[in-house]
């Protein structure tokens, strides 16, 4: 069975972006460490560089290494779309979770009005997918996907917000996942591979 794979950027203080959305303030050092960093990480995680952007670091042609699926909330969603974007991971089946959204936004987009743990229930059992659902995003939808959250890929910066949208935003559910991996980088960030226990 498929996995759902939360892979996102946090502060130390647990925030994935900042109050008005923002992302732009993630450190990864000088330009010569956050050069080698996002190297690494786009060379391990092609699939999770916007299509518009793949070409311009070398990754046109790149297969996908560990999802084939995303699922975002509109908060996620809406950076792409404000920049006239509507597909924004072409490269992958993307699903929209949004009770707003005009559901014909584009016919590479699948909005899901209601429900995502059944979308990625359905997702997770779909028979002869060889890659995971990456959870791209944003902390509401992953509080209410924890249920179904099996690993965590999570790149932590060395930086408080103070104040932002965190990382699950959902009930007290007390959920442990053990360290598989951990790779740190000379800029202060670390990614840790984490699984459900």
């Amino acid at each position: 069975m498929r996995k759902l794979v939360y892979y996102v950027g946090v502060t130390l203080d647990g925030r994935i972006a900042g109050p008005g959305g923002e992302y732009d303030f993630f450190p990864a050092g000088d330009e010569r460490q956050s050069a080698a960093y996002l190297t690494w990480t786009n060379t391990q995680f092609p699939e999770t560089v916007p299509t518009a952007y793949r070409a311009a670091v070398g990754l046109a042609d790149a297969p996908n290494r560990h999802f084939d699926t995303v699922v975002m909330g509109l908060g996620t969603y809406r950076p792409a779309l404000d920049a006239g974007i509507t597909s924004p991971y072409a490269h992958l089946r993307q699903y929209v979770v949004s009770s707003t959204l005009d559901p014909d936004i584009d016919p590479a987009v699948t909005v899901v009005p209601d429900d995502p743990l059944a979308l990625v229930r359905e997702l997770k059992r779909e028979e002869g997918a060889g890659l995971n659902v990456w959870l791209c995003g944003g902390g509401k939808l992953a509080g209410v996907l924890l249920p179904e959250i099996d690993e965590l890929v999570i790149k932590n910066y060395p930086v408080v917000a103070g104040a932002g949208v965190p990382a699950f935003d959902g009930a007290f559910d007390p959920t442990v996942f053990d360290v598989a991996e951990r790779t740190a980088f000379p800029g202060g960030v670390t990614l840790t591979h984490f699984v459900r226990r």
